[in-house]
């Protein structure tokens, strides 16, 4: 696994931590007071914590995972890292860490390791774009716009893209991505990882 892509695993790994706070107080029927209660935290840190909205310190997972009765490993580790079906709930959707401005991804796909392919739902704000150099890395990727436009540069040649329109294109290119529109783009991203 690159560089890359493990980073790429380390993101996954964080930005599952909310689901399985949220899924571990679902199944002992608690509300976010009672966990927040039980760990020392407040029920704002605790709802932040499940939405992705901040990352917990290790010292902060100790408490949730001993108010839970669950270990810290829980929240950090894969349950069975070769299984080959994931199931991703729409409404589980965990939300994956990037940096780039004015984009968030919601993931609709399995991790990286027995899987080739990471895909997300991309929601791009007006004027958002991936920065001011092109990308080079490893893999393909495969863009489907789903709603408003896209533009792609890719080795310098411009691809206009409005609702409906995919692109599919070697990432060792060079590349970068932007929404001219006035208005949110959304789009399903699949990444497809490069040896």
């Amino acid at each position: 696994m690159g560089t890359t892509n493990f980073v790429a695993a380390i993101e996954e790994t964080v930005s599952e931590i909310g689901g399985k706070l949220a899924k571990a107080r679902a199944e002992r029927g608690w509300s976010l007071q009672q966990l927040a209660g039980r760990a020392g935290l407040s029920p704002a840190a605790v709802h932040k914590i499940e939405k992705g909205g901040i990352t917990p310190t290790i010292a902060t997972l100790m408490k949730l995972a001993a108010a839970l009765g669950k270990t810290v490993s829980y929240f950090i580790e894969e349950s069975d890292p070769l299984r080959p079906v994931t199931v991703v709930r729409a409404d589980q959707r965990a939300t994956l860490y990037t940096s780039k401005r004015g984009l968030s991804l919601a993931n609709i796909s399995g991790r990286y390791g027995p899987f080739f392919v990471a895909g997300a739902e991309a929601t791009l704000e007006p004027g958002a774009d991936s920065g001011p150099d092109p990308m080079v890395h490893p893999g393909e990727e495969l863009v489907l716009v789903l709603e408003g436009e896209m533009t792609f540069v890719i080795d310098d040649e411009v691809y206009d893209l409005v609702e409906g329109d995919s692109i599919h294109f070697r990432t060792t290119c060079r590349h970068a991505w932007s929404n001219p529109g006035d208005v949110p783009a959304r789009a399903i991203w699949l990444a497809i990882r490069g040896s």
